[in-house]
């Protein structure tokens, strides 16, 4: 958590939240699948590597980024953040029935 990510999405839900991490969350790339075998290739997996762990402004936006949402997510499932709010309200109705 807080890192910029190389994603690779194969099924399911895994394209959207490609799309969410590369495009709006900005915090990591997505590989380009070759158009003709249908596979990564090596050189695909290192430049996305290179561009994540760079010093240029998107490596930096992309660190930026990261840190942002881990920062977000201590505080959110810290005593008395969101997530540790819902959960304890959850527990609670669910205690009750």
């Amino acid at each position: 958590m807080g890192v910029p990510m190389v994603v690779m999405p194969q099924w399911t839900d895994q394209p959207t939240n490609s799309k969410l991490v590369e495009g709006l969350w900005k915090v990591g790339v997505r590989v380009k699948v070759d158009e003709n075998s249908g596979l990564v290739g090596r050189e695909e997996v290192e430049l996305c590597v290179r561009r994540v762990m760079g010093e240029g402004e998107m490596g930096i936006e992309m660190k930026r980024n990261a840190k942002k949402w881990r920062e977000l997510a201590i505080e959110a499932v810290n005593e008395g953040g969101t997530s540790d709010k819902t959960i304890d309200e959850f527990v609670s109705r669910l205690a009750s029935v």
